[in-house]
């Protein structure tokens, strides 16, 4: 398997899963996967129905938002983030080809309940740095969020109304 990052507690991203991979993802203690994987992309081993197949045998929830560089910030990605999110039990796995987009898919929803800055934070702390992309986290705050509640996989352990970092 890839290298695993935690991002929170109750999630992480790697890159590509194939087939040994989903059960090494259910041995590990994760219970769903979110694929952010297109089907077709390039050097992808499994397709999406095959993936969710492999999840359901080894006792895993599974959502398919597959997520392009030039669509990562759409509703569709980010709407279906929270959602997935919002319904499947934690700990999550998330996978694209390297983990990025996932990471930054992530990133867009927890951004639409907490400060923009908290989420870079939370980011950096797993090694990921997308300071660059502060504007459009921040453009996510007024976005719609599905949900009544903050799932524990888009926590990032800061207060809602906490000041932004400089």
């Amino acid at each position: 398997m890839n290298k695993i990052k935690q991002i929170t507690p109750k999630f992480a991203v790697t890159g590509a899963l194939g087939p040994e991979d989903i059960r090494a993802a259910a041995a590990a203690g994760f219970r769903a996967i979110v694929s952010n994987l297109p089907d077709g992309e390039a050097g992808a081993p499994l397709l999406s129905a095959e993936e969710a197949r492999l999840a359901a045998d080894a006792g895993l929830g599974f959502r398919h938002i597959p997520a392009t560089k030039h669509d990562v910030f759409s509703e569709r990605v980010v709407g279906g983030m929270i959602q997935a999110l919002n319904e499947l039990e934690g700990p999550v796995l998330g996978h694209c080809a390297s983990g990025l987009r996932t990471a930054l898919a992530w990133a867009a929803a927890a951004a639409r309940r907490q400060p923009s800055g908290c989420v870079l934070d939370t980011l950096k702390k797993a090694g990921f740095d997308f300071s660059a992309m502060r504007e459009e986290l921040d453009e996510q705050r007024d976005k719609p969020f599905r949900g009544d509640r903050l799932p524990p996989t888009l926590d990032c352990d800061c207060a809602p109304d906490q000041p932004e970092a400089a």
